[in-house]
């Protein structure tokens, strides 16, 4: 790829995405600073931020401290150098927000717009990693779990690099600036049904489905909820179960407001790489040896 100038801050680079954008970048010749977790924000002017941090947890405390502390941070040190161009990759599920996470992740979305800066906010759908979760339980023979009839949910999964590059083409591209892009990964949107063919396939066995029922979820939810009104301390639990609650009812999609529905023809893609290709690759590292 041709060589480009430029310093680019890079700020999240230890995380899966942010090492991909790391690696994106330097391959197209960019100067790099890459602050590790908890080290000061860098003092001094940059091309261009990126900012793939997010919280671990997305918990309240956890999400008003990252989600949007840290960028407000780096957006004022930003403003403050003279810094022209902030890319901030935030999250396809803030279109319908229900949790502390998404609403930190929206006060600064709102923050970044009114900024004089030129500004991107890429909002991926599901990762691969995030729907790699049960792929150890499945090689050990154990069942796919779904939620429902395993159609509540889809999504256009991206893989980290198809979506570093993405992210690093936003800087020189003017048609992707002062604009809120969503994106996904290429092909159809898929169901937990289909990751679980997938699998089947990838393994060369058929995958066992069980269904959990989604009022199992709002059970525990409330239970926790409970709890948490007379034990604090049980907060972060029953925000980790809403969360839960929410990616197993609510798809990684563009939604439509016009008809309340979430669309995979209105969810642009991006990208070569697919879902079906990442587990045949982990299917055989965790084929016995």
């Amino acid at each position: 790829m041709p060589s480009r100038t430029g310093h680019i801050l890079v700020l999240g680079a230890s995380g899966s995405i942010g090492s991909a954008v790391v690696r994106a970048l330097a391959a197209r010749g960019y100067v790099l600073t890459c602050p590790a977790r908890g080290e000061p924000m860098p003092v001094g002017r940059f091309d261009a931020v990126i900012s793939c941090v997010a919280s671990r947890t997305g918990v309240h405390a956890d999400a008003w401290a990252v989600d949007y502390g840290l960028n407000q941070a780096a957006l004022a040190a930003a403003k403050q150098a003279g810094t022209p161009q902030f890319i901030l990759l935030s999250a396809i599920c803030v279109q319908r927000p229900r949790l502390s996470f998404q609403h930190a992740k929206l006060a600064f979305e709102a923050e970044l717009t009114q900024s004089r800066l030129r500004w991107t906010i890429v909002r991926p759908t599901a990762f691969f990693k995030s729907l790699s979760g049960q792929v150890a339980r499945v090689a050990a023979g154990k069942p796919f779990l779904v939620f429902g009839d395993g159609r509540l949910t889809a999504c256009k999964p991206i893989s980290d690099n198809d979506l570093a590059r993405y992210i690093a083409d936003c800087l020189d591209d003017p048609a992707r600036w002062d604009r809120v892009l969503p994106i996904g990964g290429p092909g159809p949107a898929i169901t937990p049904l289909d990751q679980a063919a997938m699998l089947s396939d990838a393994f060369g066995r058929p995958v066992r489905v069980r269904s959990v029922p989604v009022r199992l979820l709002d059970a525990i939810g409330a239970a926790l909820a409970g709890l948490a009104r007379l034990f604090p301390a049980v907060s972060a639990k029953a925000e980790l179960a809403r969360i839960g609650r929410y990616y197993a009812t609510e798809s990684m999609l563009v939604f439509d407001p016009a008809t309340g529905r979430y669309d995979a023809a209105l969810t642009p893609e991006t990208g070569s790489d697919t879902l079906t290709d990442h587990y045949a690759q982990l299917a055989r590292v965790h084929q016995p040896r």
